[in-house]
């Protein structure tokens, strides 16, 4: 009860369109039922492994994973904008599309970019019904942050 609940979405592909040194289009495909319980913060007690397992199972049922497998984010348009790119596209959770934006970080590390993205998918705007127990007093926000880090070689 009351954690702050870090999951990751472990299998994930992403690819990229380039018109000479830069992004044209780029396309996010995530597979819903890679969904894991990383950690727990916060709460009575720590979250334990039977818990993490419910939390995912509730998570399933509630994105509906076997009729809308994937979740995949579409940019239409990629705009360059301070140390990165603005990308403006379709998000498509649960069978449902609504225009998102999305400000991607780049980072040179030198042999390597480092990109990374935060954002807020309203889980009701999708069909989602966040989750809740015990007539609403544990229950999942409806606004829920997204972040997605990744490090690719320049070559």
């Amino acid at each position: 009860m009351g954690h702050w609940l870090t999951i990751a979405m472990t299998r994930w592909e992403a690819t990229v369109a380039w018109a000479g040194a830069e992004p044209v289009t780029a396309e996010l495909t995530v597979e819903v039922d890679s969904f894991e319980v990383l950690h727990g913060e916060g709460g009575v007690k720590g979250l334990s492994g039977p818990e993490k397992v419910l939390v995912k199972s509730n998570a399933l049922k509630s994105l509906d994973a076997k009729r809308y497998p994937e979740i995949r984010f579409a940019a239409d348009t990629i705009d360059k904008a301070g140390d990165g790119y603005r990308l403006t596209g379709k998000l498509h959770i649960r069978g449902k599309s609504r225009e998102h934006v999305i400000d991607l970080r780049t980072e040179d590390l030198g042999d390597d970019w480092r990109m990374s993205v935060e954002s807020t998918v309203r889980q009701t705007d999708y069909g989602v019904k966040p989750y809740s127990l015990l007539m609403g007093s544990v229950k999942v926000a409806d606004e829920v942050a997204v972040s997605f880090t990744a490090v690719h070689p320049k070559a």
